[in-house]
């Protein structure tokens, strides 16, 4: 005779649950927003109980906070790359490629971009480690500025170049320009020809150092 063991079932122990439930919550904000992400749809889509989330995640803001460090922190490595272009293909290259990265970005994940910058949806005070990741993402920016416009460099400065690219990003994936360029080839196309011509326009207009 066999005997059934009593009691709930052992947890998969080859399961990462933690990260599949930011996988899940990634996939919610890229299909509906903010407003699709509920701890309680997160748990029905991950297939876990109700209760699951709430080992890993006190509540929904958390989970927003997880994902906003990793956007954070992906945007911060992909402008990284870029600036290191200045050593050997100069500034106009570097210009080109950080646009792209910026941009290419927040059309790669744009739940997560959409919440990146809403107090509202996620408090960075907080969260120490969205202060941070935000910080070394801004960084990174300040030496795109330092490479454009060296001892001329300024936050002023700075939050041109930010503008144009966060602009052009939010432009992407659901303002006017979404609808007007609804392929990724279109996209990528328009994408290169304004960044060009931004690029061209500035280092145009920023005297030699």
């Amino acid at each position: 005779m066999t005997i059934k063991p009593r009691g709930r079932p052992k947890a998969d122990p080859t399961r990462d649950l933690r990260q599949e439930l930011l996988l899940t919550s990634r996939e919610l904000l890229a299909e509906g927003g903010p407003g699709a992400l509920s701890m309680r749809e997160v748990a029905r889509r991950a297939g876990c109980t109700h209760q699951a989330p709430y080992h890993y995640f006190k509540d929904r803001e958390v989970i927003l906070a997880a994902l906003v460090v990793e956007g954070f922190t992906d945007l911060a490595e992909r402008l990284q790359v870029a600036n290191r272009l200045a050593g050997t293909q100069g500034i106009k290259a570097t210009l080109v490629a950080s646009a792209h990265a910026y941009v290419d970005f927040a059309i790669s994940q744009p739940g997560v971009f959409q919440i990146m910058f809403r107090p509202d949806m996620c408090d960075a005070t907080r969260f120490p480690d969205v202060q941070q990741a935000g910080a070394s993402a801004h960084a990174e920016l300040e030496k795109l500025t330092q490479i454009v416009y060296g001892e001329r460099a300024s936050p002023t400065l700075a939050s041109i170049l930010w503008a144009q690219v966060h602009g052009l990003g939010c432009l992407m994936i659901d303002g006017s320009m979404a609808a007007q360029f609804p392929t990724e080839q279109l996209r990528t196309r328009h994408l290169q020809e304004v960044v060009e011509q931004f690029a061209s326009m500035l280092v145009f207009m920023t005297p030699a150092k």
